[in-house]
């Protein structure tokens, strides 16, 4: 599937923009749209973490932070991201997910290899995305970020359409918020965390950035903080 353009609403939730067809039927609750509590599909889709607290009062959004994960490690395409950032992972399933008991995290968006996002919380809010952490001398970057899980692993390409999706998202967020950079979590967590790793080409995401602010006039959009490579 190719990116579609976005919209975040008032509410920090995010839709199809204007003149783009909405294929997700779940619902905020986390309901495919057929009463089951399993992830819904479509380009865009809600299920709602329990995972996230208010920003600080004041706080702006202006940094977007981005993540890999896959669960089991390095197998794609099953339920078990979108169980742990809603609190549903059947520890029985794999033998390492016992290492994720009790652990209460999650991301405002995932992007599966597809292209498809699922959202789990509103971007006004504060999801428990990274940690602890510090952007530019700023700590606790949750409260002034958005996290972004990418499917994939530090060790494997990521998809075109990830890319595209992720260009498309940042310039959704930066139409609503004062959003001024990009980053990984590797550079926020230094020495703690190594995604979204070797594997990710933030050229590419550069160059995706700029057309997507060369196609709309009044989206002046920041070229985000490029780490060193």
């Amino acid at each position: 599937m190719s990116a579609p353009r976005y919209a975040i609403g008032a509410d920090g939730w995010l839709a199809a923009a204007a003149g783009e067809s909405e294929a997700a039927a779940g619902g905020a609750d986390g309901s495919d749209g057929n009463g089951n509590g399993s992830e819904p599909r479509g380009a865009a889709a809600r299920y709602a973490s329990p995972f996230f607290n208010a920003r600080p009062d004041g706080m702006a959004v202006e940094l977007l932070v981005v993540h890999n994960i896959s669960l089991p490690a390095g197998r794609f395409g099953g339920p078990h991201v979108s169980d742990l950032f809603t609190g549903r992972v059947d520890y029985n399933a794999d033998p390492s997910f016992a290492d994720l008991r009790g652990l209460e995290v999650s991301a405002h968006f995932f992007v599966r290899r597809d292209g498809r996002v699922v959202q789990y919380v509103s971007c006004n809010d504060r999801a428990w995305h990274a940690g602890l952490s510090s952007f530019q001398g700023r700590a606790n970057c949750n409260d002034f970020s958005v996290g972004v899980e990418l499917e994939g692993t530090d060790n494997v390409a990521f998809s075109p359409v990830q890319y595209e999706v992720l260009a498309a998202l940042a310039a959704a967020l930066q139409k609503r918020y004062p959003l001024r950079f990009v980053t990984g979590h590797e550079h926020i967590a230094p020495g703690r965390k190594t995604d979204p790793g070797p594997c990710f080409d933030w050229d590419l995401l550069d160059r995706l950035l700029k057309e997507k602010a060369a196609q709309n006039d009044a989206l002046v959009l920041a070229i985000p903080l490029r780490p060193e490579r």
